[in-house]
């Protein structure tokens, strides 16, 4: 924590009597003030008896807890049209019957803008102030997220059959090349990607051709990987070998590639993708919902993996709770495991901030409350029954409290939601024109 004199002039000033940092080296402040310029956190100083002094806004958070805003790792955000359209059953089915139909006859630019809007709308109101997401149009997806002001990792999506925008499979990757040229380097929010959608869907040819044009662009690459047995089948009926062996084989395990879901691999998977410092991003509630497994989370940390977590899309979750999604990832690895210790409430904490941010490749600009990050920052409501009494703060947060008790939310210094109230955008306009779209789905 460093002090400055209080005549330094700051944007921002949060006033907390409980800070989170997720900083090793001070992981929980009391009574202290966040000041805030340009985006960044200037310094992190003791309370002020004239609190606020020398900002132009100014929060107070006493009765509070102040945090990193949380990282959504994967998910689909247009997929919230979708929310409940085909629920309770297996992958492949909810995929090809459900799913893929749906997306091609109702996916358009402008309804991939309004899903992606009522995803953002969601996230922020619970308490998530990044994301990364892999879908298509994601030209709307970004307009989407800069008109609210959420960070994100926006991916375009690449699968080798007709998909929505790009109708031709053989043009998928010229359609990602150009969308990550565009965007790449317009915006300090939003990192254009591309995502392939599995070892299954896209051919040797494309998903080379996808790395190669992450590598040239210094963009991550994300794919689903060993998400259900089905796939480790397909692969190894296919291929001869497991998925993560065949991506070895194809060149594409480097510290560029985010792998996603990552259920079912063995042993010398987990070594294979420590060593080529591969990111894995956790889906829990998606995972259970589809009957896909239990992911191996805590042999995953235990070999150096970096693992995020992520909700998965609206349609097979339902909700983009990050809250939920913590308390779940803790408890399923203690009910598979059998050990009540198995990822305790701090890892599942650090999952969802500053490690889901490293597996973004963003550690070094946000995930903690540290002078000179980004000051994406949160402020959790404790003036709630089921959030007293506080004897852990970490605890609290992960076992019991709810995307609706973030109060506050700031995104590169900019307040986006103030006293439960979203100010960018108007969040009753955002659902008028997603129920309009709904209304024109068939089950």
């Amino acid at each position: 924590m460093s002090s400055k004199n209080t005549t330094v002039r700051a944007d921002l000033i949060i006033r907390a009597e409980k800070l989170i940092t997720m900083s090793p080296r001070q992981p929980v402040l009391n009574e202290v003030e966040v000041l805030i310029r340009e985006g960044r956190i200037e310094s992190i100083r003791p309370a002020q008896e004239i609190s606020g002094y020398g900002a132009h806004e100014f929060i107070d958070a006493r009765g509070c807890l102040v945090m990193p805003g949380l990282i959504n790792a994967h998910c689909h955000a247009a997929m919230t049209l979708f929310r409940g359209l085909a629920d309770d059953m297996p992958l492949k089915q909810w995929l090809f019957e459900k799913i893929f139909p749906a997306e091609a006859r109702y996916l358009s630019p402008e309804n991939v803008y309004w899903g992606a809007m009522l995803a953002f709308v969601e996230m922020i109101s619970s308490g998530t102030t990044c994301f990364s997401d892999g879908y298509f149009f994601q030209e709307k997806t970004l307009e989407a997220a800069q008109k609210i002001g959420i960070r994100g990792l926006v991916a375009q999506g690449v699968i080798d059959f007709p998909a929505p925008g790009v109708p031709k499979p053989e043009k998928n990757l010229a359609v990602a090349k150009e969308f990550v040229e565009r965007w790449r380097g317009i915006s300090t929010l939003l990192t254009p990607s591309i995502f392939c959608h599995s070892p299954v869907t896209c051919s040797e040819k494309t998903l080379q051709g996808a790395m190669e044009l992450c590598l040239s662009n210094g963009v991550p690459m994300q794919i689903h990987l060993a998400e259900t047995l089905d796939e480790v089948d397909s692969v190894v009926a296919q291929k001869g070998m497991r998925p993560v062996h065949y991506l070895e084989r194809l060149g594409i395990l480097n510290e560029t590639l985010i792998a996603i879901h990552c259920v079912h691999v063995d042993d010398h998977e987990m070594g294979l993708l420590s060593e080529r410092q591969v990111a894995v991003v956790h889906c829990p509630q998606s995972n259970m919902k589809l009957a896909s497994g239990v992911c191996p989370v805590r042999e995953l940390l235990s070999a150096g993996i970096v693992v995020g977590l992520g909700t998965d899309g609206c349609a097979s979750n339902n909700d983009l709770d990050m809250f939920g999604e913590m308390d779940t990832a803790a408890k399923l690895s203690k009910v598979a495991s059998g050990d009540p210790t198995s990822l305790a409430a701090g890892t599942a904490l650090k999952l969802a901030t500053s490690e889901g941010a490293k597996a973004l490749g963003l550690g070094k600009e946000i995930g903690s409350i540290e002078v000179g990050k980004r000051a994406d920052i949160i402020i959790v409501d404790l003036g709630k029954p089921h959030l007293q009494p506080l004897y852990d703060p970490v605890s609290t947060l992960v076992y019991s409290a709810k995307g609706g008790d973030a109060r506050d939310v700031i995104i590169n210094g900019k307040v986006i939601m103030r006293n439960r109230e979203i100010v960018t955008v108007d969040v009753e306009e955002v659902f008028w024109n997603v129920n309009k779209i709904a209304n024109k789905i068939s089950v």
